[in-house]
């Protein structure tokens, strides 16, 4: 799943190209897929700039010129590609085709612009979703479905720590709980537990003081790391040769099971916690 990283990076390469830009035509493919109806989300896209694009955790908002926006949520295998003559940008989930020949077997939409770029938004399993939405209800949603996010003055020491003493869940479900914080997924909560030294299944009342305060200082560090090498899971395409997102090549322990740690050259081990699989070394994390 694109996590706050991967998305920071899609939010960044399509500003500097569909910003400005205007939608001239709309494809729907798949109706599930956007949250409208078919025809109002056409009378409400076509024709409209797109002024600018802002994010809440997972969740993207392409700001038009009449005020509203234009929901995107790429959930769990959800892509956005620009193609624009033989220039393809694209990022969210993995890619597996080649740079000038991506599929649109999954393709669920696709917007035009008046530049000739098209955007498509590919989906294989159907979770994500795109909305047309007004200011008010944009920050609504942002308001009650995101909590802090990291790197921002909301994400505060005082804020983070008050998340854990009364609650008794493990700390891996409570750091990927989109409402208290924004962004984290199972990549890079397992990173961030890792490098803190805190096992996945800890009660998050247990945590204290001091591994609070180490694991708010290495999700800044990990999530500033992970924007700054352009995500984990992203690729992005120029002119069909391809620069995949190199936080894959920082990985610690995630997707690493069976392999030796870093720290201590014990065994990298893999189970489940909060529903997701779960990468840990039994014996650096306590």
């Amino acid at each position: 799943m694109p996590e706050l990283p991967e998305v920071e990076t899609i939010r960044r390469d399509l500003a500097s190209r569909i910003v400005k830009d205007k939608v001239t035509q709309v494809e729907i493919r798949d109706t599930k897929t956007v949250k409208n109806t078919a025809g109002s989300f056409r009378t409400l896209v076509v024709g409209k700039k797109v002024e600018d694009i802002d994010r809440k955790g997972k969740l993207l908002a392409l700001e038009l010129d009449s005020g509203q926006y234009i929901l995107v949520h790429l959930k769990m295998t959800g892509q956005l590609i620009w193609k624009s003559k033989h220039k393809i940008v694209a990022g969210g989930h993995s890619f597996s085709d080649s740079a000038c020949n991506f599929s649109e077997r999954f393709t669920r939409l696709v917007l035009t612009f008046s530049s000739g770029g098209k955007l498509y938004f590919n989906d294989m399993r159907r979770f994500g979703y795109v909305k047309v939405v007004t200011k008010e209800e944009k920050e609504k949603v942002f308001a009650n479905n995101f909590g802090p996010e990291p790197l921002t003055k909301e994400f505060t020491p005082e804020a983070f720590g008050k998340l854990f003493a009364k609650r008794t869940t493990n700390i891996k479900a409570l750091l990927l709980n989109q409402k208290l914080i924004a962004g984290l997924g199972n990549i890079y909560v397992d990173e961030t537990l890792f490098a803190a030294g805190i096992r996945p299944t800890r009660r998050a009342n247990t945590i204290t003081k001091p591994e609070i305060a180490k694991l708010y200082l290495e999700i800044n560090r990990i999530i500033a790391l992970a924007i700054k090498h352009r995500g984990t899971t992203f690729y992005s395409f120029v002119d069909c040769e391809g620069e995949k997102g190199s936080f894959v090549h920082l990985l610690k322990v995630y997707d690493r099971a069976g392999e030796k740690c870093a720290k201590c050259g014990g065994m990298v081990a893999k189970t489940r916690v909060a529903g997701r699989g779960t990468h840990y070394c039994p014996k650096c994390q306590k």
